[in-house]
């Protein structure tokens, strides 16, 4: 789910390979930077007023994004928020595997330096969780074993080592400092450093245990969070404002209001009430869909007439965290994960402090499957509670703390995956302010994921292997099952590099009978580097699948996998075919697009295979379960459809931003790919591509035909000059002659047929612009207008034409002609118009006419003239795409005064870029791999399954347990969509009518794909009756059976014997 370009102190460049100079290892086994390594902190002055910003790290420094890198983290942090990150220096202490997911989810967002603190050594037990670690670097320092690997993840971030005792006084360099297995005695000694520091150092200790974790966050006694949510501040169209106290506020119904109570906004553009338009952030309540009472007295203020924009003021928020010596005793409120476990969270606050009292008699944490361990500390906690007076448990769950005795000493992969996503987004609060904190402490368990049987002690015994952790929590049983599963990971982007390193370390897929498939039909893009941590700058343009899969190799070199490179879809049902999918154990997902979410779905459905299914969206993350039998598929439920503006509102009247970009994108393919491509269909087969639009006959026949001539006749370039004549026209045709047409056609005072204001909200009343050469945005637009014209005709650009002085004199060349307005224009207002072209008994003729004009056009073109369509391709940013697209939105958003935005703003809305960070994606993939154990262990029920939505901006957890899938019932038979009913033995129809009367069903109908086989009311039918089921497929259905495929499936109709209708399932009949 990137390396960046840093301006000033730059240790490499964001396309170089590693540089070796810049790992130095000391005399005392340390490792430095070998220069610009200073990580002192500066205290500055911000530029956020009433905010202490100092801590959030040094941003004076201008540093230069790499948008075409950071695209999509910057679509969820913004600007201002990546460069405090650049700006802090971050410390992680402890690099097991908990340890090394968070150093790769800092380094990957983009901070200034890394600090890698550890002085022990690699043991066998490690290679469990760490993907960084080797057999080789058993017995190496855990910090030395780590830099190399973790500094290709960015090279612009300086990653640097201390091996040996941490001092408290060595934290004064940091914005945050992350502690991984530290005692709370210690932790406390750094944290109260920490937390009197001036500016304070947000202190975080985070561990796993086995499948248990614990987090803390203290970012000192009055840190400032700047945007508690990441979200848009949301807004209103205002359709009237009464004068009175307290006053009321109506909105036009296009969209519902997304306030809420107690929120601040403020207003702008209200004509008549024009004291609102002040900036003052206002207080309103009694929020509905679409009004809301103004918490303010306008009875003096002028009348409201029209107009007016409202927009949510989101205001900065001041936590003041507790001492851990403090919230220790006194917790507060904990984050929930689980509301079926809601009292867990006290029962964990106590767990791990008698795990913690344990470790520090024992001088060790408690051994597997240790009955005398587990009881020891069942007998601390006791010992704890009973301390607690009032605020103790009245139940300590001896059995839960037996399993977290039992797993104490292991660090499991998925945990440590989904807890560094965790606490890798709360690094990015502390050195940000953006998104809120856990306030202060978060526990997670996931007990359900441990076998159902009772395990024997000797499941649990060390086997020298690299799975050792994992065996001391779920047993060699288990493990077993994990090592022959047959995997399919659909998908190589940034879900399935998260997924493939977690099953490599896991295991999965690496013993003899195991095996992993995972394809991918895309390459890799610098935009993917920021969070596919397994590809790197060399990387880029390779198959995604190919790297992985050599990646995940290289992490677990015992892992059996085969990578491809196809498209998991109908058009590859014979790679993908009957004898694959009936192979395979369980189907990971790892897409980004419903459609084919869907289709996998499908396939699981139809073989009966369990899928793990899971997207990402900026913070927000989703998991669910599909489980055989046990929970609905993914396609039982939808999400409704997105709402799409009128296609009547974007072209004439668009009164937001997106409408704006919406159109941009249509010109934009409309002008430069579909018309090229259209002349090209032309030329290539003149006589057939005529008859076509013969037939056609219609609107858009017409005007297609109308382009075409338009684009090989009147608007031909020949040349460079041609193509900015071209461009300095189109300019003059969108922003000033549609715009005089349309308020000539519509005047400002028009009215609608009810006698209501034309241009009431939210229609805005357009103006034309008047093309200025000295405009910068005027000629930026013309630039890259004429540039893509002139790559559509193969015309070379001249170096002088990306000039704006260069281009604007030969801008001043071009003759613009008086453009006068018709009376007869036809402007479509209809809303629910799907189409702006109209029909027109003339169409034929026109038709006829424009061919004409075609042929002789095409007379006077060279032979083998072809034109070059340009397809939109957003993160290129020296394509000139992105800016012809803000240019056309931008001077129409002029046109209706519509706030103006951005290129990297426009790429986000026009180029629809899905906003991703990798803790998010890291996270998600942790969830999935710990209902992994469960599918592969075999024997757990609904109940023991879990779906997830997770929000790490909020914070928000929410797991709840899958769906059932609906039942249909039929007599004492009972069926879900889990089920397929098989036929075996090339049956004819009457047996196939037989065999469903024997389950007391009639048959009136089957059929197969679109074509009728059988239905009773036709008396011809009853021919058939002898006939194999698969003749009459090929013969009637013209079904095309290929040799890898063994069945074909009908849908049958049927009734039961009182005549009602009953669904069955597939029918699947078997012919070989």
């Amino acid at each position: 789910m990137e390396p960046f370009v840093v301006k000033e102190n730059s240790l490499a460049s964001a396309s170089s390979p590693l540089k070796k100079r810049r790992i130095d290892h000391t005399a005392d086994g340390s490792a430095t930077l070998a220069s610009n390594s200073n990580i002192a902190l500066s205290n500055i002055s911000g530029d956020e007023p009433r905010l202490n910003m100092a801590a959030f790290g040094n941003n004076s420094n201008n540093h230069e994004i790499d948008e075409d890198l950071h695209s999509r983290q910057l679509a969820v942090y913004g600007r201002e928020t990546m460069r405090r990150l650049f700006a802090s220096n971050v410390l992680i202490s402890g690099m097991q595997g908990l340890g090394v997911e968070i150093a790769k989810n800092i380094i990957l967002a983009g901070v200034k330096s890394v600090t890698l603190h550890d002085e022990n050594v690699v043991e066998l037990w490690d290679l469990s969780s760490n993907f960084v670690f080797s057999e080789e670097d058993v017995g190496k320092n855990r910090a030395l074993a780590s830099v190399q690997k973790l500094q290709e993840l960015n090279n612009a971030v300086a990653v640097s080592t201390l091996t040996e005792k941490l001092t408290k006084e060595q934290l004064s360099g940091y914005q945050a400092a992350v502690f991984v297995d530290i005692s709370f005695e210690k932790a406390t000694e750094f944290d109260d450093y920490c937390h009197s520091h001036q500016p304070p150092i947000a202190f975080i200790k985070a561990d796993v245990r086995g499948l248990f974790g614990s987090l803390f966050c203290d970012f000192g006694p009055e840190f400032t969070v700047l945007d508690v949510d990441g979200e848009e501040p949301h807004s209103g169209i205002i359709a009237s404002v009464s004068n009175e106290n307290p006053a009321f506020v109506s909105c036009v119904d296009d969209e519902r209001l997304e306030f809420e109570d107690g929120d601040l906004v403020v207003f702008s553009e209200v004509e008549g009430m024009t004291e609102l338009n002040d900036g003052k952030p206002r207080k309103i309540k009694n929020v509905k869909p679409y009004s809301f009472v103004l918490d303010e007295d306008t009875t003096s203020y002028g009348t409201y007439m029209k107009g007016g924009i409202v927009t949510q003021v989101k205001q900065p928020k001041v936590l003041n965290f507790k001492p851990l010596r403090e919230a220790i005793n006194n917790p507060g409120d904990f984050l929930l994960s689980d509301f079926a476990k809601f009292d867990r969270p006290p029962l964990l606050h106590l767990a791990f402090q008698a795990l913690d009292r344990f470790s520090s008699q024992a001088g060790r944490f408690p051994f597997a499957g240790s009955e005398e361990d587990a009881q020891k500390l069942v007998e601390i906690a006791i010992d704890i509670n009973g301390s607690l007076g009032d605020a103790r448990l009245e139940d300590v769950n001896s059995k839960l703390l037996r399993h977290l005795a039992f797993g104490s000493r292991a660090v499991l992969n998925p945990m440590a995956a989904m807890f560094g996503g965790i606490v890798g987004q709360e690094v990015v609060k502390a050195c940000s302010g953006k998104f809120h904190p856990i306030f202060q402490f978060f526990y997670f368990d996931s007990v359900e994921s441990l076998p159902k049987e009772p395990l024997d002690g000797s499941e649990f015994r060390p086997q020298n292997s690299r799975y050792d952790a994992q065996i001391s929590v779920f047993g060699s049983t288990l493990q077993k099952k994990l090592e022959n599963a047959k995997v399919f990971v659909v998908g190589a982007g940034a879900l399935g590099c998260e997924f493939l390193k977690n099953l490599a370390l896991m295991g999965v897929s690496c013993g003899v009978q195991g095996k992993l498939t995972v394809t991918d039909d895309d390459v890799i893009e610098k935009s993917n580097l920021s969070r596919q941590f397994l590809f790197r700058d060399w990387n880029i343009g390779q198959a995604k699948s190919t790297v992985a899969a050599t990646a995940a190799v290289g992490i677990n070199w015992r892992l059996n996998i085969d990578a491809l490179q196809n498209r998991v879809g109908p058009e590859t049902e014979n790679v993908f075919d009957d004898s694959f999918w009936e192979n395979l154990t369980v189907v990971v997902n790892a897409l980004d697009n419903v459609t084919a979410r869907l289709y996998v779905d499908s396939r699981c459905v139809y073989f009966q295979k369990p899928l793990l299914e899971s997207g990402t969206l900026g913070a927000k993350c989703n998991t669910q379960m599909v489980i055989p039998h046990l929970t609905e598929n993914y396609g039982a439920s939808r999400d409704p459809p997105e709402k799409q503006a009128p296609m009547c509102t974007v072209h004439s009247f668009p009164h937001n931003i997106d409408h704006c970009l919406t159109w941009a994108r249509s010109e934009f393919e409309g002008l430069l790919e579909k018309t090229p491509a259209e002349v090209n269909a032309y030329l290539s087969k003149p006589d057939e591509y005529m008859n076509a639009m013969r037939t056609a006959g219609d609107a858009q026949a017409r005007d297609t035909l109308g382009r075409v001539v338009e684009c090989l006749e009147k608007e031909k370039c020949n040349s460079f000059q041609d193509c900015v004549t071209w461009a300095r026209l189109r300019f003059e045709d969108y922003f000033v002659n549609r715009v005089k047409q349309l308020i000539y056609t519509f005047p400002e005072d028009a009215n609608t047929s009810t006698g209501a204001p034309f241009w009431s909200a939210p229609k805005r009343f357009p103006r034309p612009l008047q093309f200025s050469s000295t405009d910068l945005s005027h000629i930026n637009f013309v630039m890259a207008a004429a540039i893509l014209r002139a790559e559509t005709f193969g015309i070379p650009t001249p170096d002088w034409a990306k000039a704006p002085t260069g281009l604007a004199e030969a801008v001043e060349r071009v003759i613009v002609p008086d453009f006068e307005p018709r009376k007869d224009a036809k402007i479509v207002t209809d809303e629910k118009a799907t189409t702006l072209s109209t029909a027109s008994v003339d169409d034929a003729a026109v038709i006829d006419e424009l061919i004409a004009n075609l042929e002789r056009c095409r007379l006077s073109l060279q032979p083998d003239f072809r034109m070059k369509p340009i397809q939109f391709e957003k993160d290129d940013d020296s394509n000139y795409h992105m800016d012809m697209i803000a240019g056309l939105a931008n001077m129409r958003a002029r046109n209706y005064s519509v706030p103006e935005v951005d290129k990297l703003k426009a790429k986000f809305i026009a180029g629809r870029i899905i906003p991703a960070i990798a803790t998010s994606t890291a996270m998600a993939t942790g969830f999935v791999c710990l209902e992994l154990y469960k599918v592969l262990d075999g024997s757990h029920t609904v109940e023991d399954y879990r779906n997830t939505f997770a929000n790490l901006a909020l914070p928000l957890f929410s797991m709840a347990e899958p769906v059932p899938p609906k039942v249909v019932k039929h007599q004492d038979q009972s069926w879900t969509v889990w089920d397929r009913w098989v036929i075996r033995g090339n049956p004819t129809l009457r047996e196939l009518l037989n065999w469903l009367e024997e389950k007391e069903l009639k048959a009136y109908s089957i059929s197969c794909g679109s074509c009728l086989l059988y239905n009773s009311m036709f008396p011809r039918h009853r021919e058939r009756m002898d006939r194999r089921v698969v003749d009459l497929a090929r013969e009637v259905a013209k079904v095309e059976l290929p040799a890898y495929r063994r069945h074909l499936d009908v849908v049958v109709a049927c009734e039961d014997n009182d005549d009602n209708d009953v669904d069955i399932p597939l029918v699947s009949v078997y012919y070989a």
